[in-house]
């Protein structure tokens, strides 16, 4: 099978760089292993919240301190500022509409009940301007009866800082009694699918008003919308009082529909996605990728004029670490990362852990490196990356977006 691009990694950032092509016309291609880092997606995308430990109110105005081999700065400022205005349109390309812009950030609460700074932030939540406030005095948390995924107490703890009162108020409906019977059935994914379903959200939003009755607010968990997106809105329209989503433990629902949309956007445009596949082995000559094979076609191989890899950081397997070395497992990329593992920790855990700078090394031009060598077709984009913590800095989406588009344009030149 032959392509002009194909993506290793169907994430954020694989799906942002095919869609990116797609558009334009290319025939596209994502290698899709499953679960992807979108599933833990917290309702916001993050551009950059701290440098140097430091809280950061203008992400693009902050990224001047930052080192020279961060993505950021490689992509450039500039660029990364123009990028970061056409993310949230692609994105909404797809259906799915964000809040934010990339000079200021913006706050969510997080399920700890504490301010988080951030730069889109899907329309299923709520965004406040000021970390130190909470816009209501008296606040009620529902869950439903059995769900164990959304830390209620965790919540009304952190909204004490607040001088918030609040009140938590469990409560059962008939449609969720068959998942509530077993605990793992009772998760966020089974309770959305009851909603989807159409014949729960009247009820349930009669329940809220009943149970809100004297309190200025009301805090459930982010369980609307698997399949239909505007369930949300919906019960938001049925609710007398505002309503505020929090997300519970993955997998995410606003990031299972999120990953959901994109697809269907990539696929829309022409786009093949391999679902549940993986690459195990290319053809490489003369620093070229000709071929890639994956455990699904066998002996089948899928060539393309361009490759790029965007199969993520530790988590998704992009970069394996043994107990003593760190290597790229598909191509044997060069890892830009220290060879010995005495260096790869701190001790202090939580301090800037190393390892979480590491990624596979590229050029200038976020070409893959093999042996010190250019690959002149494949394209590396997102967290699979070094050069950033993003875990520590808050860019991790930006980066995976942002890179993604800039690799796209590389291709498109």
């Amino acid at each position: 099978m032959k392509f002009d691009n194909i993506i290793i990694g169907g994430g954020l950032s694989g799906l942002t760089c095919g869609i990116k092509l797609a558009e334009q016309g290319r025939k596209c291609a994502i290698i899709s292993s499953g679960q992807s880092a979108i599933h833990f997606f917290s309702g916001s995308f993050d551009l950059l919240g701290r440098v140097h430990g430091e809280e950061v109110v203008n992400p693009i105005e902050s990224m001047a301190s930052l080192a020279a081999t961060h993505p950021y700065q490689r992509v450039g400022v500039d660029n990364i500022s123009r990028l970061a205005t056409e993310a949230p349109e692609l994105l909404e390309r797809a259906g799915l509409k964000f809040f934010g812009i990339a000079t200021k950030n913006h706050f969510v609460l997080t399920p700890m009940g504490i301010m988080k700074p951030t730069w889109l932030t899907i329309d299923d939540f709520t965004p406040f301007e000021n970390k130190n406030a909470f816009p209501w005095k008296k606040a009620a948390i529902l869950n439903f009866s059995g769900f164990l995924d959304f830390h209620t107490l965790f919540i009304q703890d952190g909204l004490k800082k607040f001088n918030v009162e609040s009140q938590i108020k469990n409560f059962a409906m008939k449609e969720f009694e068959a998942i509530r019977r077993n605990p793992s059935e009772m998760r966020s994914t089974n309770i959305a699918k009851v909603f989807d379903q159409g014949n729960a959200l009247e009820e349930f939003a009669q329940k809220v008003n009943q149970l809100s009755e004297g309190f200025e607010v009301v805090i459930l968990p982010a369980v609307f919308g698997l399949f239909t997106k505007n369930i949300a809105t919906a019960l938001k329209a049925k609710v007398n009082k505002p309503v505020v989503l929090l997300p519970a433990i993955p997998p995410s629902v606003p990031g299972i529909r999120s990953q959901i949309l994109l697809r269907k956007r990539f696929e829309a445009l022409g786009g093949t996605y391999f679902l549940g596949d993986n690459v195990k082995d290319g053809v490489i000559e003369n620093n070229k990728l000709l071929a890639i094979f994956t455990n699904n076609h066998a002996d089948i191989k899928l060539e393309a004029d361009q490759f790029i890899l965007a199969s993520g950081s530790f988590y998704s397997k992009g970069i394996v670490a043994t107990r003593d070395k760190l290597y790229e497992p598909i191509l044997g990329l060069d890892i830009d990362g220290d060879t010995d593992n005495n260096k790869w920790l701190d001790s202090k855990f939580f301090n800037d852990q190393p390892y979480m700078h590491y990624g596979v090394k590229t050029d200038s031009n976020f070409r893959a490196l093999r042996n010190g060598k250019t690959i002149e077709n494949l394209y590396v984009a997102g967290s699979v990356l070094g050069g950033a913590n993003a875990l520590k800095e808050g860019s991790g989406a930006g980066i995976s977006l942002l890179t993604s588009l800039h690799v796209a344009e590389q291709l498109l030149k």
